[in-house]
């Protein structure tokens, strides 16, 4: 597996700014952001494949990525300038750190802050970006302020990310940037993602997924690339915590954020805090949820959890899911917002 080689100029810095103007990216502005957490590696899942098997799959794979990134790379260097949707994600900072070293000074990542990006992912995201000197800059989006984003249904993510290309758009205009990307990945096209549709109605690129780059295939070549963030859980913006129909506040969002830093406290990695009003259901990886089951944690993640707000605790026994707000959904509205360009 080919390791990225990659040459940086830029540093990142952070600072407050209103709706739409950068907050970063200049030497002499003022550093707020801790240096991320680093995650350990997660452990190899056990087979029972012979070992010659083992390796002749994972020489294929391995072909088969690296001719992806050849594809991405390519792709990127076409273009005469590019603005990235950076959330501090495995995958859209891939993106950004391959398109840096690829384009050069011709990119920008930008991270847009609001109340739905917890506190503690928008210093991650800054950290990652100053460890490569990327040049990063921070803009305010105000999706709150969209009574169709705080109502939110089951197009919410829609109206953020609609949002987020609006305030991008004249960015890149006043900067000179040629186009702008954002990071959905090949297996994002299989999703329910509402999100693609802003997207392509901003004409905003999708270079790892154009790439035919998996979820997968960014994990293996941010760590081969040596990036500290290879294996980092999914962050989704705090909002995709709150059930849908129930109005999302600043607030809610607020003592989302306190209750998943409990959690974390408490020593787990792979996790989500549900807001069901005065109910929290809290769903934690299926690996770590044995050692949520002593009496002892159980009475800690309820203590802790009415301490940010909350008048109910309950365990999910299924265990942590990606997107299971999303099983209530009917499957016409599904089918409605399914995958990019019919896959």
């Amino acid at each position: 597996m080919p390791v990225l080689q990659s040459k940086f100029t830029h540093g990142a810095r952070l600072q407050k700014a209103p709706r739409g103007e950068t907050k970063a990216g200049f030497p002499n502005a003022p550093v707020h952001a801790k240096r991320g957490i680093i995650w350990p590696m997660a452990a190899n899942a056990p087979t029972n494949l012979p070992e010659s098997d083992l390796a002749l799959d994972s020489r294929a794979s391995q072909a088969e990525t690296a001719t992806r990134l050849t594809a991405l790379e390519g792709r990127l260097a076409q273009l005469e300038s590019l603005m990235v949707a950076y959330s501090g994600g495995v995958d859209s900072a891939f993106l950004a750190a391959t398109a840096h070293r690829v384009l050069g000074s011709r990119m920008l990542a930008v991270l847009a802050d609001s109340p739905s990006l917890a506190r503690r992912d928008l210093e991650q995201a800054s950290a990652f970006a100053r460890s490569i000197q990327m040049p990063l800059h921070v803009v305010a989006t105000d999706e709150l302020e969209r009574p169709e984003y705080r109502r939110n249904d089951a197009d919410r993510c829609f109206h953020c990310k609609d949002e987020l290309f609006a305030v991008m758009k004249p960015l890149a205009a006043k900067l000179g940037y040629s186009a702008i990307a954002y990071g959905m990945n090949a297996d994002d096209t299989r999703d329910y993602r509402p999100g693609q549709r802003a997207a392509e109605q901003h004409a905003v690129l999708a270079p790892l997924a154009d790439a035919g780059l998996t979820k997968a295939d960014v994990r293996t070549l941010a760590k081969a690339a040596g990036y500290p963030l290879w294996d980092r859980p999914a962050a989704p913006c705090l909002s995709s915590r709150v059930e849908y129909g129930r109005t999302v506040t600043r607030e809610v969002l607020e003592q989302v954020e306190r209750a998943e830093e409990i959690m974390r406290e408490l020593g787990f990695r792979e996790f989500r805090v549900r807001h069901h009003g005065d109910l929290a259901r809290v769903e934690i990886a299926r690996a770590e949820l044995p050692r949520a089951l002593s009496m002892e944690m159980l009475d800690a993640i309820a203590a802790g959890l009415k301490h940010a707000g909350y008048q109910y605790v309950t365990l999910d026994s299924t265990g942590f899911r990606s997107g299971s707000m999303n099983a209530i959904l009917p499957v016409e509205i599904l089918m409605q917002h399914g995958a990019r360009r019919g896959a």
